[in-house]
């Protein structure tokens, strides 16, 4: 699903306006993005945490040239954290043995 297309979804739901809709989801993704870019933790009840993590530093290998050690610098990624009712809702697309 793109943003496109959760607009869409939204606003015939919604009944309004596609591109009021496209507006709030945009500003919601534009706050979001900057709340982790300060090293805040967005927690959405019911959907789950987004929070900034620092990787540690570690020793990597080029895969042309394995011989040679790789040194990884430590970095900030983002990590998310499904809530329960995803999670529960995600484990239930598991094939049965």
């Amino acid at each position: 699903m793109t943003k496109r297309d959760l607009v869409v979804r939204i606003s015939s739901e919604t009944g309004l306006i596609q591109e009021q809709v496209l507006d709030v989801v945009q500003r919601t993704l534009d706050h979001i993005s900057e709340a982790l870019a300060k090293g805040e933790t967005i927690e959405l009840r019911n959907f789950g945490v987004f929070e900034v993590k620092v990787r540690k530093a570690r020793i990597g290998r080029n895969p042309n040239s394995p011989a040679r050690d790789v040194p990884i610098p430590p970095r900030a990624v983002v990590k998310f954290k499904p809530g329960k009712e995803m999670r529960e809702a995600v484990l239930k697309l598991t094939p049965k043995a």
